[in-house]
């Protein structure tokens, strides 16, 4: 046990090091990128400027007395409530590269943390697995982030068919329903269930939201290894496959590449950001150039507010 304690140690130490280091241009810069526009609240008004303002925003009874069309400019939010939710499916057990996509998933919630660490500013994470959508509490902090990393490291692996199978869509339901305050949720899975889409699009009408597909290279395509015995992660049903069938390996390459095409399209109709990141590649650079991107498109659409996580 205490051998164990210490390996989850050194783990949370490497990944603590490894998001400072490589993300340090963003922890330390006013504007930090994961979150765009500069708020809801009302601020004073100012004058309409056609292309950039929100007709919504329209203050009529200014622009009834100045005669002079003027919109109420959003008051940039100084704190953010994050809220990231955490697939872990036994699915998500699953990893042939330098890690699982549990591993990286939790890595990713880790980053977001760290990018969402300023005063005020807090972090809370749903576990979802099987029919359980466990809570660790909203707070903010290195200290909390610390803790909460810890006991994400220490959740037992799914064994197969021992646990009812997980459903996202719910999961995204309950963190839909259960957390109404605005902010930021994001939403972080392999997305291998098919009901999830309808509650992503009803989480993006009050939330800014950020959907992480993490995948891992064995699951884009099957190796020629001959005869391969196959498991199903939720159920533990197994079944074995001639892998050297050259037309039965292109079908699986075609209907993977067919449900990573579907799953894109659901994500970006229901109008939430996505990153995939993979067990294979640096994900902390994925994760500094999504920053970047987002960070970007947010100055460019309020060249006037202030953008990012604070």
């Amino acid at each position: 046990m205490t051998d164990l304690l210490a390996g989850r140690e050194r783990a949370l130490r490497a990944l603590e090091l490894s998001v400072k280091r490589k993300l340090e241009g963003f922890l330390h810069g006013e504007i930090t990128g994961l979150r765009t526009g500069p708020g809801s609240e009302p601020n004073e008004a100012r004058p309409y400027q056609a292309g950039q303002d929100d007709v919504r925003r329209m203050d009529w009874n200014v622009t009834a007395r100045s005669s002079e069309p003027h919109v109420r400019a959003p008051l940039a939010e100084r704190e953010l409530e994050t809220w990231a939710l955490l697939d872990a499916s036994a699915s998500m057990d699953f990893g042939t590269a330098s890690s699982e996509k549990r591993d990286l998933a939790i890595a990713v919630v880790g980053a977001v943390g760290l990018l969402a660490d300023r005063p005020g500013n807090r972090l809370g994470i749903r576990i979802a697995l099987g029919d359980e959508l466990r809570r660790l509490p909203a707070a903010g902090g290195a200290v909390q982030l610390r803790r909460s990393l810890r006991t994400l490291l220490s959740l037992p692996r799914a064994t197969p068919g021992a646990v009812p199978r997980t459903d996202l869509g719910r999961a995204i339901s309950r963190l839909d329903r259960e957390h109404t305050r605005p902010g930021l949720r994001v939403v972080v899975s392999d997305f291998h269930e098919d009901n999830w889409a309808d509650p992503l699009r009803r989480l993006t009408a009050r939330h800014e939201v950020i959907a992480v597909e993490v995948l891992d290279p064995r699951e884009l395509e099957l190796p020629d290894v001959g005869l391969l015995t196959l498991v199903d992660p939720e159920t533990g049903r197994r079944r074995e496959i001639q892998t050297a069938n050259r037309k039965l390996r292109r079908r699986y390459a075609d209907a993977i590449a067919a449900h990573r095409e579907q799953t894109t399209r659901a994500i970006r109709s229901a109008g939430a950001a996505h990153l995939v990141l993979r067990t294979d590649q640096d994900w902390v650079r994925d994760v500094a150039a999504f920053a970047t991107a987002r960070r970007r498109a947010g100055v460019r659409r309020h060249p006037t507010g202030r953008t990012g996580i604070r």
